[in-house]
């Protein structure tokens, strides 16, 4: 069992405080990703709870244990890090089985276990060959190989898939999320691709300037962001966002109209929103259509093919560039003009502080 709750975790270097008070449950056997923009405060938050880095203020405990003191190694936390950190003059068995070794394990019992991590990340044929003559995504194998033999309650991963390329991260992607299956343990990664947190995780944690944004599942986050930053962050392509005027509140929602003229209703909570105040509205690129006499218009400036789907990116007002999610055999070409359309119930209000009116609709992960 490997559960860890963070409570008011503060880090400060100097007169610069990095992470500004972390309330956080990570349940045993979970695998939570942190996300955000570079300097968030991702990796520092992690190094904080390998003990890499010293707690400025806050108490953290795994398995009910306070662990604020205890050095890395009693922490039964294995990390894999960006950079892999493989030792070129040691082979895979010699760079696997090191932690070991220096542990005082017998031969028989580091070999045993080094090749049983080596069948299982598929490395029992290049146990022999050095760090130099393996490719990228097999160092990275053998880095988490490394991290499998001490047997930890926790791994903890560092960005591990950034200096791969697109195909092998997906590849990579994959076997880590059998890994997790595989192991039942409780893991822990970092990373600034939300595709890759959308993909791999039961929690996903938003990190923006040292404070948690928000905290979900992944379809809890798509489908119900807490606030601005949050839905602009979670998905790809980015969710497109408008400003809109208020027209009037009712039991059905907020009624906004669209720069042109269209009005419709969002079914939002405006309680405390009034006629005539400016929103945000937001649509994600998939929800939108094309449609004679739409709810907006444009000129297409970029076409995007990619064979089984077509982006097209609409200039809907001198300010706005939407992307629109269009079927692959989509004709469209750049400088035509376009209508397009959505419905109310896929769209989401925000406040000018960038907080979420809360949703009426019925099912809470409906789109």
């Amino acid at each position: 069992m490997a559960e860890l709750r963070l409570k008011g975790i503060r880090k400060s270097f100097g007169a610069v405080d990095v992470i500004k008070g972390v309330d956080l449950h990570i349940a045993d056997k979970e695998f939570c990703v942190f996300v955000g923009p570079s300097g968030c405060g991702k990796s520092t938050l992690l190094r904080l709870i390998a003990g890499l880095e010293e707690i400025s203020a806050g108490d953290l405990s795994i398995d009910g244990a306070r662990v604020n003191d205890v050095p890395p190694d009693e922490r039964g936390l294995a990390m894999v890090f960006q950079t892999y950190a493989l030792y070129p003059h040691m082979n895979v068995r010699e760079n696997m089985d090191f932690a070991l070794r220096l542990a005082g394990v017998a031969k028989t019992e580091r070999d045993a276990k080094v090749l049983a991590v080596a069948r299982l990340l598929h490395l029992d044929h290049l146990l022999d060959r050095k760090p130099r003559q393996l490719s990228g995504g097999q160092r990275q194998r053998v880095a988490i190989g490394r991290a499998m033999v001490r047997q930890p309650k926790v791994f903890l991963f560092d960005e591990p898939l950034s200096n791969l390329d697109a195909a092998l991260r997906v590849q990579m992607r994959i076997e880590l999320a059998r890994l997790h299956e595989d192991l039942g343990v409780t893991m822990i990664y970092v990373t600034h691709d939300q595709v890759e947190a959308m993909t791999l995780a039961d929690k996903i944690v938003v990190l923006r300037d040292g404070v948690i944004e928000q905290v979900g599942t992944p379809l809890e986050l798509y489908h119900h962001p807490h606030n601005r930053f949050v839905a602009g962050f979670i998905g790809s392509p980015t969710m497109n966002f408008i400003e809109v005027a208020v027209d009037g509140v009712s039991a059905d929602g907020v009624k906004v109209a669209l720069p042109g003229g269209a009005a419709l209703t969002v079914p939002a909570s405006g309680g405390s929103v009034a006629s005539g105040e400016t929103l945000t509205l937001g649509i994600r690129p998939e929800h939108l259509t094309r449609s004679e006499g739409g709810q907006l218009s444009g000129e297409v400036m970029v076409v995007e093919r990619l064979g089984g789907q077509t982006f097209l990116y609409v200039q809907v007002t001198p300010d706005n560039l939407f992307i629109v999610q269009a079927d692959g055999a989509d004709t469209s070409r750049v400088h035509d003009r376009v209508a397009i359309t959505f419905k109310p119930a896929t769209a989401h209000l925000f406040r000018q502080d960038g907080t979420a009116l809360p949703s009426l609709r019925r099912n809470p992960l409906a789109a």
